[in-house]
């Protein structure tokens, strides 16, 4: 067992002072990763079953096989390894604003580095989602078409809590709109939050999308005892079969 608490590196970013440590838990008994940038937690490797499940779900909803995936936001990589969990997946494109978390990954600092950096379907990529997600030619020009089947978001702590004020403006419904155009016909777009379901949120969703539905994500809270919450919510454009329905 190494050191009780260790920050592996420190950053200064445009965004504010970026941070990567690993601490003992001696409780779970498990090293903790942790990413902070300024005082704000971004991730821990301690609580990890939203950014699974974001994967999962929005998966679930994809139909067919040989699926293209957009992930956005990098983090500790969790949501992008259950994505390559899904044998369907074909291509995976991961969009991380931060260069040095992307650094941290090729480093192997964080135990998901090696898996992600050396399966060939995955591809980590520099840049801004919500500018490429808005960009006339769409997130990402690399799978056919330049069209995915399943764009997964995990940056932002909630459409209301975001990480920096130019984000809010993805959230309505024009933004979303024009994603929902980069999807296939019955493509998904799921997001994670860390606030309850809200309603209005679901609303902007619907004007944007044909099906919307917002899962309670619980898991086991290891600090405070008893359980947690995030939320996922999950939104599909028409597929084939919806035609067919309305004929």
């Amino acid at each position: 067992m190494g050191a009780r608490f260790e920050e592996l590196v420190w950053c200064p970013t445009p965004m504010g002072d970026l941070s990567l440590r690993r601490r003992r838990d001696p409780v779970q008994d498990v090293d903790v990763y942790e990413i902070k940038l300024d005082d704000e937690f971004l991730m821990s490797s301690l609580w990890t079953a939203g950014e699974t499940e974001l994967a999962r779900l929005g998966l679930a909803g994809a139909r067919g096989a040989d699926l293209d995936v957009l992930v956005g936001g990098l983090g500790l990589g969790f949501t992008a390894d259950a994505v390559l969990d899904d044998p369907r997946v074909r291509s995976l494109v991961v969009v991380e604003a931060l260069a040095e978390v992307i650094d941290w990954h090729h480093a192997r600092l964080v135990p998901l580095g090696k898996r992600l950096t050396t399966d060939g379907r995955c591809d980590l990529v520099h840049g801004d989602f919500f500018s490429m997600a808005s960009s006339p030619d769409g997130p990402d020009p690399r799978p056919p078409g330049g069209r995915f089947h399943a764009v997964l978001l995990d940056i932002d702590h909630s459409p209301r809590h975001v990480l920096d004020p130019a984000h809010a403006a993805f959230y309505r419904p024009e933004p979303l709109s024009r994603l929902a155009r980069r999807l296939h016909p019955g493509g998904v777009f799921a997001l994670w939050s860390n606030d309850p379901p809200d309603d209005d949120f679901t609303a902007v969703l619907r004007d944007a999308f044909a099906e919307v539905t917002a899962h309670v994500v619980e898991f086991r809270n290891p600090i405070q005892g008893g359980t947690s919450a995030n939320t996922v919510y999950v939104a599909r454009t028409p597929g084939p079969e919806d035609a067919i329905t309305q004929r």
